[in-house]
Parts: C-alpha cells; sequence; structure tokens
C-alpha cells in the first residue's frame, strides 16, 4: 500500500525540479519546466500539495523531524552514542549545552552546522507550502473542487514546519503566501513578538481544523481531527507564557480551556484511540492505527533510489543483532531509574536515581522494556536476539553506556528494512502525534485549570494500559504499575502528569520541549547532570545557562544573509 503512495511523491519531487529548473538559455525551449498553464492543471496543483507533504519525510539524521537529538540529548533522557564526542559534534555540544554557538560552521572538528541545516530545510517545506497556496490562489472551486481542503491541508503542513521552528528557536520570521520575494526580504524574525507567532501558527491549524473533513479517503493526509489536534498542542504550548529570559510568568486559563474543549471534540468523534498494548505503537504491522493521529509516512520499494525510509534515526541501530551501525541515542541511566516504582506500582518521585536498576530485584513499569533494549533482555521482542553482551552491541560503552533506544528501530529481520551502506534504515512511520500524548495535554490543562480530579482517570487509562502491556516482554523484568487512588492537590497531580508523560512518551524526541514549556529545564537539567555526570565524565563540561539554552540560536548563517535584519536570542 505505501509502495503506491509513495509514486505520487516521485512525481512531485520530479515537479519541483522543474519549477526550480536553472536557466540555461533563455532563448531555447526548456525541458523540465511547466508553463503557468500546466501548473494550474488538477493534476499537477495535486502534484504540489503531495510535494509539501512529502517534505515532512525529506528529513535526515542531520537535520530530523523526530526530534532524538534536540528532544532527548538536551533533556538527559539520552546519550548522542556513536564514537565519541567527535562523531557529528554539533550533537555533542547539545548534549553539554555550552558548546552550542551561532556559527558552528566555525566549531571543530565538524565545521558543520546542523543548526542552519534544519532551520534551511523547515524554511524549504514552507516555501513548498506557500508555492502550492499561490498555485491554489490562481484557480477557482469550480476549476478545482477541492480548493479548499487543498488549502487546509497546505496550511496544515506549513504550521508543522513553524512549529518546529518555534519550539527551537523562540522567535523566527513568519512568511506566507501573500508575500513576494520583496516583501519576503524585509522580514525580520523580531517582526512578531513570542505571542504573535504563536498566534499567527495556531491561525493555520484553525483553518485546517475548520475546513477539513473529519476524515479522509488517503491514508496520510490531514484531517479536521489531527488539525484539531496541532491546534490543541499550540494552544497548550502558548498557554505558558514566558518573558524575553524563557520565565514562565503566567498561564493563560483561557487557551487551557480551548485545549480541554478540542481533545473532548477529538475523543468524541471516536476516530482515535489507545491500541490494546503499549508497543503495537512502534511496530510496522500497527502503522496508521487508531492512535496515530498524524505520521509521516515512510516507505520502501517505492521507486526511488534509496526508498523513503526512517533516515532521521539511520544512526540509532546497535551494532550487533544484525544492524552493523551506528550506536546513537543511547538511553541514559536517569531515564531508566524513571520506571522503577514502588510496592504500589508507583513512581518512585523521591529516590528513583539514587541507585541503578537491577533487573533481577527491582520492579518497573513494563513500558521500560518496550522503550529501552539492556543486557539480559530480547531486542524487540525476540528470544533469538536476547542480549548477552550488550557492551558488544554499544559503539562506544565506556563514554555512554550500552542501553539501546528501541521506538524507532524495528526487528532486524522486518522486511520494511532497507540498507544504504552502513545504515539500516527502516520504513516504520514516524508518528508526530499519538493519541496518548493527545490525552495527556488535556489532562495537563485540566490541573493547571486546577481540575486534577477530573485529569486522575486520564493518567490512570494510561497506567492501566500500560499493566496490560506485557505479553510480548517474555516476563524480561519484575512488572508493576499501579494506579493513583487520587490526588492529594494540584502540586501533586502535576508531579504524577509530568512524569507520565516521560515514561509514556520516553525517547520519542518530547522531554525537552516539555521542560522548556513548563518552565524547569534548568533546575531538572542542573539535578540530572549532579549525578549523571558521575556516571559519564565526559559531561563534566555540560553547563546549562538559564535564560539562554531553553533554545537554540539563530545560525549567523541566517542573520548574516538577512544583512543583519534578524537579531540573535540573548545570550548567544
Amino acid at each position: 500500500m505505501k509502495t503506491k503512495q509513495l509514486l505520487s511523491v516521485l512525481m512531485a519531487a520530479l515537479l519541483i525540479g522543474g519549477l526550480t529548473a536553472c536557466k540555461e538559455d533563455l532563448s531555447k525551449d526548456q525541458k523540465g519546466t511547466l508553463t503557468e498553464e500546466q501548473i494550474s492543471s488538477n493534476e499537477n496543483l495535486e502534484g504540489l500539495v503531495t510535494a509539501a507533504y512529502s517534505y515532512l519525510g525529506n528529513d535526515h539524521y542531520t537535520a530530523p523531524n523526530f526530534w532524538w537529538p534536540t528532544g532527548d540529548l538536551r533533556a538527559g533522557d539520552a546519550h548522542k552514542g556513536g564514537n565519541g564526542p567527535g562523531d557529528i559534534f554539533a550533537y555533542h555540544a547539545m548534549s553539554v549545552y555550552s558548546a552550542i554557538i551561532p556559527d558552528m560552521e566555525s566549531y571543530p572538528p565538524d565545521f558543520i552546522d546542523l543548526n542552519n541545516k534544519k532551520w534551511v530545510r523547515n524554511y524549504t517545506g514552507i516555501s513548498r507550502a506557500n508555492t502550492a497556496l499561490k498555485a491554489l490562489a490562481n484557480v477557482t472551486e469550480a476549476d478545482f473542487p477541492k480548493k479548499k481542503i487543498r488549502e487546509a491541508e497546505l496550511k496544515f503542513i506549513r504550521a508543522i514546519f513553524y512549529f518546529d521552528l518555534k519550539i527551537h528557536h523562540k522567535r523566527v520570521p513568519f512568511i506566507d503566501e501573500t508575500m513576494d520575494s520583496d516583501q519576503v526580504k524585509t522580514v525580520s524574525n523580531m517582526d512578531l513578538t513570542d505571542q504573535q507567532l504563536w498566534d499567527a501558527i495556531a491561525a493555520d491549524f484553525r483553518f485546517a481544523a475548520t475546513t477539513l473533513p473529519v476524515t479522509q479517503p488517503e491514508i496520510g493526509r490531514a484531517n479536521q481531527l489531527s488539525a484539531k489536534a496541532y491546534l490543541a498542542k499550540t494552544l497548550l504550548f502558548q498557554a505558558y507564557e514566558q518573558d524575553d529570559s524563557n520565565a514562565v510568568i503566567a498561564i493563560n486559563q483561557t487557551k487551557l480551556t480551548e485545549v480541554v474543549n478540542l481533545v473532548s471534540e477529538i475523543e468524541a468523534a471516536n476516530v482515535y484511540g489507545l491500541l490494546d498494548d503499549f508497543g503495537y505503537n512502534f511496530m510496522h504491522e500497527f502503522e496508521n492505527s487508531e492512535e496515530s493521529v498524524f505520521a509521516i509516512q515512510r516507505s520502501h520499494n517505492d521507486g526511488s533510489p534509496d526508498g523513503r525510509g526512517s533516515w532521521a534515526s539511520a544512526l540509532n541501530a546497535p551494532l550487533q543483532g544484525g544492524f552493523g551501525c551506528c550506536g546513537f541515542h543511547v538511553p541514559t541511566e536517569n531515564f531508566v531509574n524513571a520506571f522503577k516504582t514502588s510496592a504500589a506500582g508507583l513512581p518512585l518521585f523521591d529516590s528513583f536515581n539514587l541507585a541503578n536498576y537491577v533487573t533481577a530485584t527491582d520492579a518497573v513499569d513494563p513500558r521500560l522494556d518496550h522503550t529501552v533494549a539492556m543486557q539480559g533482555k530480547p531486542f524487540k521482542y525476540d528470544t533469538a536476539l536476547m542480549i548477552e553482551n550488550a557492551n558488544a552491541w554499544a559503539r562506544a560503552p565506556a563514554i555512554y553506556g550500552n542501553f539501546i533506544s528501541m521506538k524507532e528501530l524495528e526487528h532486524p529481520e522486518c522486511d520494511c528494512r532497507m540498507q544504504n551502506g552502513p545504515f539500516p534504515v527502516f520504513s516504520l512511520n514516524t508518528v508526530l502525534v499519538r493519541f496518548a500524548d493527545v490525552l495527556l495535554w488535556k489532562a495537563e490543562a485540566l490541573i493547571e485549570l486546577g481540575r486534577q480530579d477530573e485529569a486522575l482517570p486520564i493518567i490512570n487509562r494510561l497506567r492501566a494500559r500500560a499493566a496490560n502491556s506485557t505479553g510480548m516482554l517474555n516476563n524480561a523484568g519484575i512488572y508493576k504499575v499501579g494506579l493513583y487512588p487520587a490526588f492529594a492537590d494540584q502540586a501533586a497531580a502535576r508531579r504524577a502528569l509530568r512524569w507520565e508523560r516521560r515514561l509514556e512518551l520516553g525517547q520519542e524526541g518530547h522531554r525537552f520541549f516539555d521542560l522548556v514549556r513548563w518552565g524547569v529545564a534548568k533546575e531538572t537539567i542542573d539535578e540530572y547532570l549532579e549525578v549523571e555526570r558521575l556516571r559519564k565524565p565526559y559531561l563534566d563540561e555540560a553547563i546549562f545557562v538559564k535564560g539562554r539554552d531553553e533554545y537554540l540560536p539563530i545560525p549567523q548563517q541566517q542573520i548574516n544573509l538577512s544583512g543583519g535584519l534578524y537579531k540573535q536570542l540573548p545570550g548567544y
């Protein structure tokens, strides 16, 4: 099924290539270019829309739309991994914070600015959406009956790229389809305030939510409910109002109320739900399930040279087990220890990190063994792939340890696997929004509204699912998950919610952005570093600077290209 879907992506890529063909000789008929009339044909308009979708999947481990480098490494949930600090040094810099500078091209040993690369890729995706929106503006609904729906899809896609930019850089230039090239040159990243930029992103998602149908006939297209989900996520982030030093100074109750209402509308539609087993979310057999609200559609054997697999995680497979490369994205001891549970099956909030997890004696939430592969346990539920010597599976165990992040990986013999040189790449979808995440947004909003009793059954629903997700785990650990009987107060509910997000969504790239949203990044990371640097000496140089390190710098190359119109963030 995916093979057929992705053929249209290839056609779209050819179309974009024609639209951006170089001017070799204007006196000759150009091959591979399209006239305005051709662009306005229904087929080519659809191609432009598909090309915008396809750019979500045109990511790479150097500029991923799966945020493991920026969301997990910076949060204390994962070490970079690989063959030491110099192996993709930009990601080492993210792990220690102080080495991040605006012009990473000037920084040895890589002399590569991955921060700038991700920026450029995001704006290329935005450009594709804007190009398609301009083309759609020139046709009528009579000529192209799906005009409004496709416009809504394009604004949805554009807003995803802007959301990515916003949580990484805070202040970015907002460029839409109404601007010509001269106007674009006058736009600064400081034109819109922090809140105004959130408003602009929310407006795109809101347009999609009020225009799109509840469901779409084609897998992978945005619909009304996925747009409502992204709108809820945007409003949740926006509700935590920040000052110029990135401190949370207010929490907007009106926006939180809208988050609750939007998620309730999504629930009432009965389109999305939770899978019976937590682990099903990370197996290709269950792609595009009821828990996948919106996902990047990956594929293989689709006619493209290398397939359109998840290059974002191509570095993350272990060395052994039939993989061969490259041992990145290594879960931390702090992260693994967070899954330990008490006799009542509840998190050990205050004592979880006093000692490292011991398989033979410590009870844990079973979500650990769906998330992290480790010594003495099977990889991806296969007892024939028992990890007898975890150090042999790791690339640099003396530096980073030997845990393996497993959610983004598949079984090495999966028919969804491709091989490009040393890199194993899978056609496993990259799920950007899971229904479990959506439910936790509602629980979070309810708690901050002082309605924590209403959040209790939501959190317990996920914990109950976790408790029943042991069937594939081959009794590899001592599993115990309990439900919360009640929350003593708002603070207790808030702590439970934040812990639940870490367990449910761990290694999916969300954690750092949660910490920044809540305004607790500095204290959380300092507490992590206090212990983890004793376990991993490479972290001795790590220092998180409050008021700076919550965001990545505006790439210096972009400031230079703007002639100084773009302004750097404080502290860089």
